[in-house]
Parts: C-alpha cells; sequence; structure tokens
C-alpha cells in the first residue's frame, strides 16, 4: 500500500535565495520573509487538505525543518526527518554567487547552465539526487494507506529532480516545468495502473 496523493513542498526564502547564492548542504535559516512565507504557505496547505489524514517528513537542513514545523503545529502531527531528502550538494560552489563561480569556473559554469555536472567540483548529478530523494518518497509514503497523504518538505533543486523521477522512469531526466517556487508546493496522486504509477494533479501552488 501506499499514500495516495504526495505533495513536494520547498522551504521559504533564505538570505542565499534572496542573494542568488548556491545553498546545497550549507544549513542556512528562513529569514524573516521566509518565516512569513512558511506561514502563509502552512496555512493555505492546510485548508488544501481538507482534512485528509497527512504525515509530514522533512529534509534534515534547519530551512526545511522550520518550514515543516509551521504546518505540523497546524495539523497537531510530529514531524519526521530524512537525510536523503537533502538539496543537492553543489560541492566547491556551496555558498557562492554567479558572478564568484563565473570569475574562477567560467566553462564548468555554462556547462551547469546547459544542464551537465562539471567534474571537479563535487556536485552530484541530477540522477543522483533523483534517486536518493526519489527512494525516501517512496519509502516514507509506502508505510501510508490510499486515504493519507504524505507532504515532502525539501529543497528547489532535489524537488525538482524528484518531480522529474516519480513522472519518468529515467533517473535524472530533464523534465519541462519550472522549479518550485519558495513555500509552493506539487500535488501527485498515485496511479497504480499507469507506468510510472504518479501523475501530477497540480503545481507551484502557494498562499496566493
Amino acid at each position: 500500500m501506499t499514500a495516495g496523493t504526495v505533495i513536494l513542498w520547498r522551504h521559504g526564502q533564505t538570505d542565499y535565495n534572496l542573494e542568488f547564492r548556491v545553498q546545497g548542504g550549507v544549513d542556512i535559516p528562513l529569514n524573516r520573509t521566509g518565516l512569513a512565507q512558511a506561514a502563509a504557505s502552512a496555512a493555505a496547505l492546510h485548508r488544501y487538505l481538507g482534512g485528509a489524514p497527512t504525515s509530514i517528513v522533512t529534509s534534515t537542513l534547519v530551512r526545511a525543518r522550520d518550514t515543516a514545523r509551521m504546518l505540523a503545529d497546524l495539523l497537531g502531527v510530529e514531524v519526521a526527518a530524512d537525510r536523503r531528502l537533502r538539496e543537492r550538494a553543489f560541492g566547491l560552489w556551496e555558498g557562492l554567487t554567479r558572478d564568484q563561480m563565473v570569475a574562477t569556473w567560467p566553462e564548468e559554469y555554462q556547462q551547469w547552465k546547459a544542464g551537465e555536472t562539471p567534474s571537479g567540483i563535487g556536485m552530484e548529478t541530477r540522477a543522483e539526487v533523483a534517486e536518493r530523494v526519489h527512494a525516501a518518497v517512496l519509502e516514507h509514503a509506502g508505510r501510508l494507506q490510499l486515504e493519507e497523504t504524505l507532504v515532502v518538505v525539501s529543497h528547489g533543486s532535489a524537488t525538482a529532480q524528484a518531480l522529474g523521477r516519480m513522472l519518468s522512469s529515467e533517473p535524472g531526466s530533464w523534465f519541462p516545468v519550472r522549479a518550485l517556487d519558495n513555500a509552493h508546493w506539487s500535488t501527485l496522486q498515485h496511479a497504480p495502473n499507469l507506468t510510472p504509477p504518479w501523475r501530477l494533479k497540480a503545481h507551484n501552488l502557494g498562499p496566493l
């Protein structure tokens, strides 16, 4: 059995988001805007769930955990944490701005923007991220019943790769849907008779 609905929810804004810095595994908290976004989004998501039995699992990074807690407090449920839901590792580029990356790694930066994984940076591939996040989502969803919903609180690149993996048989394959905005979510419904067994019901929903 598995959850009938999976919601992938991105955390609220951080200062790194505001400064267009690569975050990756840097454990940076939500800023004031991010806290307000998370609260508003949690309230909207609470209404969206409409009383459905819901479980929450989050990345272990503080920006995701604090976002998850906003919804958990409204629902009165506990939050599970899973390291596999952490953001894509960007190696030497974590904490850097675009200008800093271009100044030192101009060719590697262009490769990255083209969807490739440049060597020598220590960056996870899209396929690696897709597989670990996908495995975590399926494991946690598999503990639930069809009438239940799993909310997965994660990160921009991690949710994008997970979404592509759940809707495609190829890990890390390109998926023609934009990444989630801060504090926005996507909804997938289980379709056991189809391959792959998930269908996208809504994308990039938020408090407005």
